[in-house]
């Protein structure tokens, strides 16, 4: 088994589309028409047959509920390896992204976590 497709709930689908492209750098992928929303996924510019995260949008009665509780308690919705999280954080924080924690040392890795503007905190993460 092998994974191709993981997803985070978003609140708004162009928006999150903004945000995780422009801001954060990943490339679009597949943008599909499904109804009222889309089939929205992203790769990183590294690896463009690699993972795709799929934009979901949060409608299942469940999900905002889910996703408040997750912030309310400071947990990030996901994780992103980065190499370098010093250059990351500084890139980052100088666009406009708000930080709820800055890197951290935390054993084996350095961890900072931001608000991705669409409901959810989202970690980045570098390991030494």
């Amino acid at each position: 088994m092998k994974i191709v497709v993981t997803s985070i709930l978003v609140d708004d689908q162009a928006k999150a589309l903004a945000f995780y492209h422009h801001v954060l750098g990943f490339q679009p992928k597949e943008d599909i028409a499904m109804g009222r929303y889309r089939w929205l996924t992203l790769t990183s510019p590294n690896d463009p047959n690699g993972v795709e995260l799929l934009l979901e949008p949060d409608v299942h009665p469940a999900a905002k509920t889910y996703k408040a509780a997750l912030k309310a308690d400071g947990i990030p919705a996901t994780s992103f390896a980065v190499r370098d999280i010093q250059a990351e954080y500084t890139r980052l924080h100088a666009g406009g992204v708000l930080f709820t924690q800055p890197p951290t040392p935390m054993g084996p890795v350095t961890v900072a976590v931001f608000d991705d503007t669409c409901g959810n905190l989202i970690q980045i993460a570098q390991r030494h």
